[in-house]
């Protein structure tokens, strides 16, 4: 199944943690240039995929993640500086929009450990900010990074804890509780980092992505050297994720037009 979307180009796209058929697309124009910005939510039918709901913005839409407690609320991440607060109930536009990052927000994730509703957002001001979306403002700003934050990924095991990839070239663990300094910084890659995520299976795992064309997996433990090293993208790696059903599989995408599924050995 596929769907053409004219006129924008899809920058991220993410399952619902509710219903198995439906996903999110995050898209802007002109690669996120210039121009605009849609959330599509997106149905597989047996007719192929149908665009459920669509939300347009007035500036590009680089990620999506989905509530963890409401099966309709989803987060995206703008070019103006925004995290945009969507509720697929109702149609006609965000339920909420916070403006505290001065550059384009390109990473948003909503926590995924019991007991937590927190969202992160990554920019190009440099500094991730911790939301709650019941509030007014951001709960906690984390600054060190020393260019772009192209990825936040909370942990799917440690409450509090999530990962921070950058143009810096480092991979940054932080806790939320000492937002003044992270607790583990790795000079992961001698490029530009675009892309992490966390091992679904070790807790201490973190895999990055870099414009190096390279995949690293780091033991945030003892990170003086990667523990694998996977090679084959001819361009830089822009996201990687990692299964929810194998310790060993992950999936990459790269600006060499390729998708490509990796078997982990340590």
């Amino acid at each position: 199944m596929s769907l053409q979307i004219k006129g924008r180009h899809g920058y991220s796209v993410e399952f619902s943690p509710y219903f198995q058929h439906r996903f999110a697309c995050a898209s802007s124009q002109y690669y996120g240039i210039a121009g605009n910005g849609t959330l599509f939510i997106i149905d597989q039918t047996p007719n192929g995929l149908v665009p459920t709901v669509v939300f347009d913005w007035n500036d590009g839409l680089f990620d999506v993640t989905w509530a963890e407690n409401n099966e309709n609320v989803l987060v995206t991440a703008s070019g103006d500086g925004g995290i945009v607060v969507w509720d697929a109930s109702q149609p006609r536009g965000p339920i909420k929009a916070y403006k505290e990052h001065t550059k384009e927000v390109y990473s948003v994730h909503w926590s995924q450990t019991r007991n937590e509703n927190f969202v992160l957002s990554g920019s190009w001001d440099k500094l991730i900010k911790l939301w709650d979306i019941g509030q007014t403002q951001s709960l906690a700003t984390f600054s060190g990074h020393e260019y772009i934050v192209y990825s936040v990924r909370w942990s799917p095991h440690i409450p509090g804890c999530f990962a921070s990839a950058s143009g810096d070239q480092t991979l940054r663990i932080w806790d939320v509780r000492k937002p003044e300094f992270p607790s583990n910084v790795i000079p992961a890659h001698n490029a530009e980092i675009l892309t992490c995520d966390w091992s679904k299976y070790d807790q201490n795992i973190v895999f990055t992505g870099s414009v190096d064309c390279s995949i690293k997996g780091w033991d945030i433990r003892n990170s003086r050297g990667p523990i694998c090293e996977l090679r084959g993208h001819q361009y830089a790696v822009r996201r990687i994720k990692t299964s929810p059903f194998s310790k060993d599989l992950l999936l990459s995408c790269s600006y060499d037009f390729t998708v490509r599924t990796w078997e982990i050995t340590h």
